[in-house]
């Protein structure tokens, strides 16, 4: 028998992050009620610096001067986070964290997911943006339920320009060299201050050569990625390996942020994952952001076709669709964003496998 539901919402909405910030500030528009469920209680991540487009939060909800505005251009994840999260609040959005889904599903005009400690929410739509590991995802596409290992990782780290005897880099740098590819960019503070002395450099070092670790440290599992590849997990030797890799192949300032990083072994071994998605709904479920489609973060996409996502939702899903025909506004949802995010997702393959076939 399963439990009476905690709550009723119009919009049930399975993952917190970005993605699932950003679907429901733009269907918020539309006066729905809308949960959303976190599974993390742990916001401060510093595993991503993010392309933020003009007006971000304004073209989501459609409100000039929108609490949460965003600074236009490379910004950090914690920065994005806290201006999506102001806006989720001032909109009536409801953020459940510490509620990890472990169940979806849909019967009788209604969906449904329920938590680990036996929680269960209801609503008369689900959007799965809950990641490249998304549980929504099962349910949608039981035959093809996981995002796949691409054969190559992304080192990441951020040095505090505090720490650095060398310039601030004013610009965002793509670099190749031998069997790598290197991207740097500068970033304002943790705290989103953009004061000199307080900002930070941070990098995303791509290699394929480093694959057997993932696999003993059980990073990876066949083609699966389980987690990163935390710096607990990283022996000396590799340390030192990457400090001569880093003098060898990469300039200042970049270098100099990377041997600082790795000084204070602050660096994390992040498998890169794709899937390319044969559908993104499932009668009133439908799939947002990585839970709908992975690509390379050589891209540079992922977060604008995140919002992409989000603004197509809600131009397909309105109050009236909701009441009168939801299954095919979701429809609408798919024909319209499919074959957009396959083409991205088949070029980012290409990238991929270009990457892995010159490091060999």
């Amino acid at each position: 028998m399963s439990p009476d539901p905690q709550r009723v919402s119009d919009i049930l909405i399975v993952g917190g992050s970005l993605a699932g910030l950003m679907t429901g500030l733009a269907l918020s528009r539309h006066g729905f009620s809308i949960t959303l469920l976190e599974r993390s209680t742990d916001t401060d991540r510093t595993g991503a610096a993010l392309q933020v487009g003009y007006g971000l939060v304004e073209q989501l909800t459609g409100r000039r001067n929108a609490p949460g505005g965003l600074a236009t251009g490379v910004q950090a994840w914690q920065s994005v986070y806290r201006g999506l999260r102001a806006a989720a609040e001032d909109a009536g959005i409801l953020v459940l964290q510490n509620a990890r889904v472990e169940a979806a599903g849909q019967g009788e005009g209604r969906v449904w997911a329920t938590t680990s400690d036996n929680r269960r929410f209801e609503g008369a739509v689900l959007v799965g943006a809950d990641g490249y590991q998304s549980v929504v995802r099962r349910h949608i596409s039981p035959e093809r339920p996981d995002a796949v290992f691409a054969d190559y990782l992304a080192w990441v780290g951020f040095a505090e320009e505090s720490a650095l005897s060398v310039r601030f880099p004013p610009n965002l740098e793509f670099l190749e060299s031998g069997p790598f590819v290197l991207l740097g960019f500068p970033l304002t503070s943790a705290d989103g201050s953009p004061e000199r002395g307080r900002r930070r450099v941070g990098w995303g070092w791509y290699d394929a050569g480093h694959n057997a670790i993932l696999r003993e440290t059980g990073a990876v599992d066949g083609n699966l990625v389980r987690h990163s590849l935390r710096p607990n997990d990283m022996p000396d030797e590799l340390f030192r390996e990457l400090a001569e890799l880093a003098r060898l192949h990469w300039p200042s300032p970049w270098c100099d942020a990377i041997l600082e990083c790795i000084a204070r072994k602050a660096v994390l071994g992040t498998p890169v994952v794709e899937y390319l998605p044969d559908r993104l709904v499932s009668g009133r479920m439908c799939l947002v952001g990585d839970a709908a489609h992975v690509c390379t973060p050589m891209t540079g996409n992922g977060f604008a076709t995140a919002a992409d996502d989000a603004l197509a939702l809600a131009r397909f899903l309105d109050a009236a669709a909701l009441r009168a025909d939801p299954i095919n506004a979701l429809k609408r949802y798919q024909a319209s964003r499919l074959p957009q995010v396959r083409r991205l997702g088949q070029t980012g393959q290409r990238i991929s496998q270009d990457f892995v076939r010159a490091a060999r």
